[in-house]
């Protein structure tokens, strides 16, 4: 199989290329992301709406991947319960190697065919469940493993690669693949490719989120407010639903925990 993610730069000689020239291609290749993304938005959205229907009855959210791909997930699945105040566990990232690969490179641990499973068995994960093989190539052995026994178990799956008619889209029910091109440091796959699967990510855990009615209008009603700047923020947004003051504000938050039942106490009285 010809992978376009280990496709020759379009560019050459890069050493040679002047500070603002590299940024300037580098710049012009990442505006195609978003292109790329385009052309997939239908599978997207499809993938969404089955893993919302799951969700609402019970069903979690997994991310599995290797190394750019599996800290990409990581990270999409920990900035969940801050920022919409969803239960630690109902989205799950995990990458080969464990937790100490988020840090640094674990040796060919992606190349464990049966490791992705038994990562998930540790979670349970079951028919009610949704999982997301995250691989650039789509060729990673420990993501499609992963993915094979979790469809024999009934698992939902979905795959974001950047290789048309990879291993992994063949596989999984639901292939996210933006063809993003070759990368500007030939097969870099933490640049155009790693964009693009950080914002289908964004993508899916942000439409997952609203949902599951976790956000009012445009706000964030129930994030966590784990330092001042999001107490802050949380005061302004309660402003902003019921017109009473910042003091009043304040109070009504630290009283009920979240701008959620803060403002929903303020239209009962």
């Amino acid at each position: 199989m010809k992978k376009t993610t280990e496709s020759t730069s379009l560019h050459n000689h890069l050493e040679k290329m002047s500070t603002s020239d590299l940024l300037i291609n580098i710049n012009q290749e990442d505006q195609t992301v978003a292109l790329a993304i385009e052309k997939e938005l239908k599978t997207i959205g499809l993938f969404v709406d089955a893993c919302f229907e799951r969700m609402k009855s019970g069903g979690r959210l997994f991310y599995i991947g290797a190394g750019t791909s599996g800290r990409l997930g990581v990270v999409d699945a920990s900035e969940c319960p801050p920022t919409f105040g969803v239960p630690q566990g109902l989205v799950v990232g995990l990458i080969a190697g464990g937790d100490n690969a988020i840090r640094k490179a674990v040796e060919f641990a992606e190349d464990d065919i049966k490791q992705g499973w038994i990562d998930l068995e540790a979670h349970e994960i079951n028919s009610k469940d949704t999982l997301v093989g995250i691989a650039a190539s789509g060729t990673t052995p420990y993501v499609l493993g992963a993915i094979e026994k979790a469809k024999e178990f009934g698992v939902l799956t979905g795959g974001i690669s950047c290789n048309p008619g990879s291993p992994l889209s063949q596989l999984v029910h639901f292939p996210m693949t933006p063809e993003v091109g070759p990368e500007f440091v030939t097969g870099s796959t933490r640049m155009k490719s790693g964009t693009a699967q950080k914002l289908v990510l964004n993508m899916i855990s942000t439409a997952l989120m609203i949902k599951l009615g976790r956000v009012k209008g445009n706000k964030m009603v129930d994030m966590q407010l784990s330092n001042n700047k999001l107490v802050d923020r949380g005061v302004k947004m309660i402003i902003d639903e019921t017109g009473i003051t910042y003091s009043e504000a304040e109070k009504l938050l630290t009283k009920f925990g979240s701008v959620r039942n803060a403002v929903d106490h303020f239209k009962e009285l």
